[in-house]
């Protein structure tokens, strides 16, 4: 399969994709990385990697949505089979989006629907959430609304704050990722117009990470 990883940021996410496909962990290749920071962490990995990179600026362009139809042409060169975010800061333009429907997903750092957006670790103990976790969904136009894949859930601990909880959830999330790309790779999951579908059935509900780094069905988990 292959793969293009959109990111933001030092590029954490991206690291454990790479990791995982140079230990032959996954049957995927990682085409390009894009990102709209031509300084960011991200860019240096993949730069590092021998992994093809392209950056973009927003403010080269009038608006959201001629930036992202730029962006998206230039992804489209590298004709990837499935894009990751993975720490991708945008809010991506519903009309650029809608060709790659189910061949776009995102990694989220709270248990959706819970908390979209930002600063979900703070929200969540401002809430006095016993858990929190993060998600991965298939991405549509609404914000972090896209149908959940699966979930990685980690205890809030007495005397959390938003830097200790984001540190204990992060090895969590990189299994996530890499578990999530694994089975769309195999074409274990797969999205279609009747919803999600894992193992040939439909996926009733968001699946989980195992302890042992598989997806099980919420009934079934023993999680982290």
């Amino acid at each position: 399969m292959r793969v293009v990883v959109f990111a933001s940021g030092r590029g954490s996410n991206l690291a454990a994709l790479i990791e995982a496909q140079r230990c032959n962990e996954l049957p995927i290749r990682i085409v390009g990385v894009f990102s709209d920071h031509f300084d960011c962490g991200a860019i240096s990995l993949a730069q590092a990697a021998g992994i093809a990179v392209c950056t973009l600026d927003a403010r080269d362009f009038p608006d959201r949505a001629e930036f992202d139809r730029a962006t998206f042409a230039q992804v489209a060169a590298w004709k990837p089979d499935l894009i990751v975010l993975a720490g991708y800061m945008r809010i991506l333009d519903a009309r650029a989006i809608a060709p790659w429907l189910g061949r776009i997903i995102n990694i989220h750092p709270s248990l959706l629907p819970k908390y979209p957006g930002l600063h979900t670790h703070k929200r969540a103990l401002r809430a006095g959430d016993s858990t929190h976790g993060a998600s991965m969904h298939f991405v549509t136009a609404e914000l972090d609304g896209g149908p959940v894949i699966a979930q990685a859930r980690v205890d809030v601990q007495t005397g959390d704050t938003p830097e200790t909880l984001a540190a204990r959830l992060l090895p969590h999330e990189h299994r996530l990722l890499v578990a999530c790309v694994r089975a769309l790779a195999s074409r274990e999951l797969r999205w279609s117009d009747c919803g999600i579908q894992f193992g040939g059935s439909r996926l009733p509900r968001p699946l989980m990470l195992a302890a042992d780094g598989s997806l099980v069905s919420a009934e079934n988990a023993k999680t982290p």
